[in-house]
């Protein structure tokens, strides 16, 4: 079995500020707002989340392999 990892620090594409998150193992988070300049961001077309667009690690779900609603 697989270690899935629960902690990811997600990098805001406006003002670059990181900040580690610690990742939800049953939802996919679709919105994320930064903490540094406030800009609400959104994955990036073809990936199911912020995680995967933004984050260190991916979520959960893909680190399983499963397919999450992309």
């Amino acid at each position: 079995m697989k270690n899935i990892r629960l902690k990811s620090v997600i990098t805001c594409p406006v003002c670059h500020f990181q900040q580690e998150e610690i990742m939800p193992e049953n939802a996919c988070c679709f919105f994320y707002e930064c903490t540094n300049c406030k800009t609400v961001i959104q994955p990036n077309k073809g990936d199911c989340c912020v995680y995967c667009s933004f984050g260190t690690v991916k979520c959960p779900s893909m680190q399983k392999g499963e397919n999450c609603g992309t």
